[in-house]
C-alpha cells in the first residue's frame, strides 16, 4: 500500500544504494512527471520549470557521461571514489533532470523589471518545490532517491545528447532506483531553535 503524504515526507531521504529494479510502472512513473510539473506553483504562475526524464540506456548514458567528463578533470587518485559514486547513480532505474526556462524568466524580468533581480532566485525556489513534489512521490511509490548537481560541467553535452533547448538551464540531477540498503542516520535540530510561533 502506498505511503500517505507525511509518511513519505518524513521518510524521504537520499539513497545512494539503489539498482536497477523498478517499484512501479513506467506509465506511473511518467505520470507522476507530468502531475508534478502541471501542478507545483512558481512564481508569478511563470512554470519555468523543464523536466527530462532518462530512463533504461538514457539513463545509463548520462551518467557515463558525468564520469567521463570527471575523469578527464581529476588525478586517478581522487577519481578512484568518483568513479565509485557515479557508478552508484548508473545503478539506479532511471533519472529526472531539472531545468528552468530562462526565456521565460528574462520574459518577466521585461515585463516587470521592478522585481528584476527577484526571478532568477524565485526561479531556483520553483524548481526547488517541483524537485521536492517528484522526489517524495518517487519515495511514495517505494524508489530511494537522491539529488545531485553536476552542472554546470555536463550541461553542453547533455544539450547535444538529448537536443535540450539552450534556452534551458541545468539545474539538478535526479538518480532513483529500488533501494538496496537504508540510509545513514540523520541528525535533527531540536526544533524549537528553527521555528519561533506567536499567537
Amino acid at each position: 500500500m502506498a505511503k500517505d503524504f507525511w509518511t513519505a515526507v518524513m521518510d524521504r531521504r537520499t539513497y545512494y544504494d539503489i539498482s536497477k529494479a523498478a517499484t512501479i510502472r513506467n506509465d506511473r512513473i511518467k505520470e507522476i512527471i507530468r502531475q508534478a510539473v502541471r501542478y507545483s506553483p512558481s512564481a508569478f504562475n511563470s512554470q519555468s520549470g523543464r523536466v527530462v526524464l532518462l530512463l533504461g540506456e538514457h539513463h545509463d548514458k548520462l551518467w557515463d557521461i558525468t564520469k567521463d567528463t570527471l575523469k578527464k578533470m581529476l588525478t586517478a587518485d581522487k577519481f578512484t571514489t568518483t568513479e565509485e559514486k557515479i557508478n552508484s547513480f548508473r545503478n539506479g532505474y532511471g533519472t529526472v533532470l531539472f531545468f528552468e526556462d530562462q526565456n521565460v524568466i528574462m520574459g518577466l524580468q521585461q515585463q516587470f523589471p521592478l522585481y528584476v533581480d527577484n526571478f532568477p532566485i524565485w526561479s531556483q525556489q520553483s524548481s526547488g518545490m517541483l524537485q521536492f513534489v517528484i522526489w517524495t512521490a518517487l519515495e511514495i511509490d517505494g524508489f530511494g532517491v537522491s539529488l545531485q548537481h553536476y552542472n554546470p560541467i555536463i550541461d553542453d553535452q547533455v544539450k547535444l545528447e538529448w537536443n535540450i533547448p539552450n534556452e534551458w538551464k541545468l539545474i539538478a540531477q535526479m538518480p532513483f532506483g529500488k533501494p538496496t540498503a537504508m540510509p545513514g542516520s540523520k541528525n535533527i535540530i531540536p526544533i524549537e531553535e528553527r521555528i519561533k510561533i506567536f499567537e
